[in-house]
């Protein structure tokens, strides 16, 4: 039973930053200032629809905190956006780009909208509208946006374009995840699943596995999904199930990845693969596997679930998909996590990487991006491996524990936080 569970983000999040401060003994003051977002701007979106008729969309832009830089996070149109999941969203941002060493804050924005129901027309209005509603407290230097959930390249082109009208002259640096063509970095599409598996190659090395014959599943099929699905092959994993909103497939003997996207791209769905069998999305999550990749929505993983659960590695492509109940289940079970701040931050690393490439106008090869991006990778899993193992916790608490730690140093040099009684400031070297 579900009744004493919550399945509200925000409430999720606040109780996981609240353990990490408690944790590290921090002043009350810490998690006053943390427990909510320092700035939430709604606004409205009027659009004249392709029939001639206006509507308005709301959405919403997130900034939780900017102790170490300008906040940074993505934009989603979906139709179940609310107030609650961006707050959450934009806190999980800070505790992603702290672990990562970036020097960047978290923040989230969201339009309430189904863009598989509207024309481009439409989709352009309600892009460029947005970045008109959030103008003011975006920028290069205060808030960097990029995609997200049902958003894209093209969608972050038409915000960089609008915003660049305004200030009258380009701003590439304004929002990440851009074509290439107007300064996108290489890399940055598949750089949430290719972090994810690097990852999942560290866990496994950890454990004393070898991807080659290893048994994976992965839930959502969709950009993070494709990608960590496709290098999970190449490793030698056998990817034996698959899924998407509209269905989902699986092989005993292990799926044809390469196929199986190609067949998406024609059909738009994986479901009806030939040679496959089909698989509810639900079932996927419970298959007898060694590694679970969910990424697709949140709470994918309850507590109604989670004891069954038989995978040895949980790799969180998506944001939110284990609630804190199943966590505390996988724990005693002995399941491996790989909480999604780090399993799928490989995206805001490239996402700072082409920030950075805008701002010195200087550009990178894709491979000199996936190289500083596994390595920043991997430098952030052993960090959170080795409180793990200090504290004899989870990787999601440790990962908290030291991303946290990291912003409240930062707000303490800051002057932000209550100084203890005893302590005096120090006095400065001369020159």
């Amino acid at each position: 039973m579900l009744s004493d569970e919550t399945l509200n983000p925000y409430a999720i999040v606040r109780g996981q930053v609240k353990q990490a401060c408690d944790a590290l003994k921090l002043d009350a003051s810490a998690y006053e200032i943390l427990k909510q977002p320092v700035r939430i701007l709604e606004v409205a979106i009027p659009v004249t629809m392709d029939d001639g008729t206006v509507r308005t969309f709301t959405g919403y832009r997130s900034q939780h905190n900017d102790a170490l830089g300008p906040t940074k996070g993505g934009i989603r149109f979906h139709p179940d956006v609310n107030l609650d999941e961006v707050r959450a969203l934009s806190m999980w941002m800070t505790i992603k780009c702290s672990l990562l060493g970036l020097p960047f804050g978290g923040g989230k924005g969201g339009v309430i909208c189904n863009p598989k129901e509207l024309s481009e027309a439409e989709l352009e209005q309600i892009s460029r509208g947005f970045i008109r509603g959030v103008s003011a407290i975006v920028g290069p230097e205060k808030d960097v946006p990029a995609p997200d959930v049902y958003t894209n390249p093209q969608i972050m082109a038409w915000m960089m374009d609008e915003y660049s009208r305004m200030q009258r002259s380009n701003a590439f640096a304004l929002i990440t995840g851009k074509p290439v063509e107007l300064g996108g970095s290489l890399g940055r599409g598949e750089a949430t699943g290719r972090g994810c598996v690097v990852t999942i190659q560290a866990a496994m090395k950890k454990l004393g596995m070898k991807p080659a014959g290893a048994r994976a599943a992965v839930q959502g099929f969709g950009n993070a999904g494709t990608v960590a699905a496709r290098l999970l092959h190449e490793l030698g994993c056998k990817v034996i199930a698959v899924s998407d909103s509209r269905g989902g497939i699986q092989a005993a003997g292990g799926l044809d990845i390469p196929a199986v996207i190609a067949h998406k791209n024609r059909t738009g769905s994986v479901a009806g693969f030939p040679g496959s069998q089909p698989i509810s999305n639900a079932d996927l999550l419970t298959m007898d596997c060694d590694v679970l990749v969910p990424a697709a929505l949140e709470n994918q993983i309850t507590a109604e679930n989670a004891d069954r659960i038989r995978a040895k590695i949980v790799a969180e492509a998506a944001n939110g998909p284990t609630t804190p109940a199943a966590q505390e289940i996988l724990f005693k079970k002995g399941v491996f996590d790989l909480p999604d701040v780090l399993a799928n931050a490989g995206g805001v690393t490239v996402s700072y990487f082409e920030w950075v490439q805008n701002l010195y106008n200087f550009y990178w090869t894709e491979a000199e991006v996936n190289q500083r991006m596994q390595e920043m990778m991997e430098r952030a899993f052993e960090a959170v491996y080795a409180l793990k193992e200090q504290h004899k916790t989870t990787m999601r608490q440790a990962a908290y524990i030291y991303a946290v730690k990291r912003v409240a140093d930062a707000m303490r040099l800051r002057g932000w936080l209550r100084r203890p009684a005893a302590a005096k400031p120090g006095r400065a070297a001369a020159d």
